[in-house]
């Protein structure tokens, strides 16, 4: 017998073929989820400064980028609007205009996406908002839970007209899940999923998005979004959308949260996913940039971990460039070996 008994997880490592075989977690271009940003007022896509290779599409430049994930074979799209600021008030009055950029790019993504991917539509008001917050207020400038689920019942059957076929309330109110799929089903839309970001936490993370929707918040959402430290609590949320009807859960931000989605993983009996956000998504950029990291093998080691701590998908601004590595579809020196 070996005096080195570790030897037999050395010998299960000596060759590419070898390591991919005995692989315990596998990455799959249909594991991976697209956030995509859909801008008011441009013809053409502009590129986010603080978010490297992601842009805000236009409608007519929507439509490539959907083609590009098609092709890649990633499983969906999540959408955002990103309004004029003129057209941004109190109430959040373009989520429910039926001519909103929101609706429309879920029109545009809905006929030309067909059955390759899967349409996802974020579901809050703090693009449409000119205070920023993810609801409406009081008089006292509170976040009115009760008034801001009325919203969101108009914006959910909005989107499913649309052709969102996942509806993804990520504004943390209490009973927002219940809320939606009541109207949902009310207006016939009982085949349309929901997508519970169920664990939210008021990440510092964020900054990043909050110019890519350009929202107009000042100060911070820790009343409603969860607190850094609370692992547990993270648990109760979850339940309690799942009580309330999820489809799917959500856990996010994801890199910073692992120990939350391993969680919910081992006790959610639906689909678990989690977001990588635009701060742990531009840090990698980042640090490459300035030649501390490969890109190439950071991004997937950062993606495969929040597979292997239990994420059945993952949204990520890498979704596109990791299916075309792991398929070999695009520059075949940068494919995954």
């Amino acid at each position: 017998m070996s005096v080195f008994p570790q030897v037999r997880g050395r010998r299960l490592r000596t060759t590419p073929a070898l390591r991919r075989l005995v692989a315990e977690t596998r990455l799959h271009p249909a594991d991976l989820i697209l956030p995509v940003f859909v801008r008011e007022g441009i013809s053409e896509a502009q590129p986010i400064a603080s978010m490297p290779g992601v842009v805000h599409h236009s409608l007519e430049s929507l439509k490539p980028a959907l083609a590009e994930a098609a092709e890649a074979g990633i499983g969906g799209v999540m959408l955002f609007g990103v309004p004029l600021d003129e057209k941004k008030d109190a109430a959040g009055s373009g989520a429910t205009d039926p001519d909103g950029i929101l609706n429309r790019a879920i029109r545009v993504a809905a006929d030309e996406a067909g059955d390759a991917l899967v349409v996802q539509s974020d579901l809050c008001l703090d693009e449409f908002t000119d205070h920023g917050h993810c609801g409406v207020l009081d008089a006292d400038g509170v976040v009115d839970n009760d008034a801001t689920l009325e919203r969101y019942r108009d914006m959910a059957v909005l989107h499913a007209e649309a052709g969102s076929q996942i509806i993804a309330p990520s504004g943390m109110m209490d009973g927002q899940v219940a809320a939606i799929r009541d109207a949902l089903d009310a207006h016939g839309h009982q085949d349309r999923a929901i997508l519970a970001y169920a664990a939210k936490y008021a990440s510092a993370f964020y900054g990043p998005f909050r110019e890519a929707v350009q929202s107009s918040l000042t100060g911070d959402r820790r009343t409603y979004q969860m607190d850094n430290g609370n692992r547990r609590e993270g648990q109760r949320e979850v339940a309690l959308d799942l009580e309330e009807g999820a489809d799917i859960v959500m856990v996010k931000p994801a890199m910073s949260y692992l120990d939350v989605l391993a969680d919910t993983a081992a006790s959610s009996d639906v689909p678990v996913w989690a977001y990588q956000i635009s701060g742990e998504y531009s840090m990698i950029h980042a640090a490459a940039q300035n030649g501390w990291i490969d890109l190439d093998a950071a991004s997937l080691e950062s993606v495969l971990g929040i597979k292997r701590a239990g994420a059945d998908a993952i949204l990520t601004y890498f979704a596109v460039d990791l299916a075309q590595r792991l398929t070999g579809r695009g520059d075949p020196s940068r494919s995954i070996r």
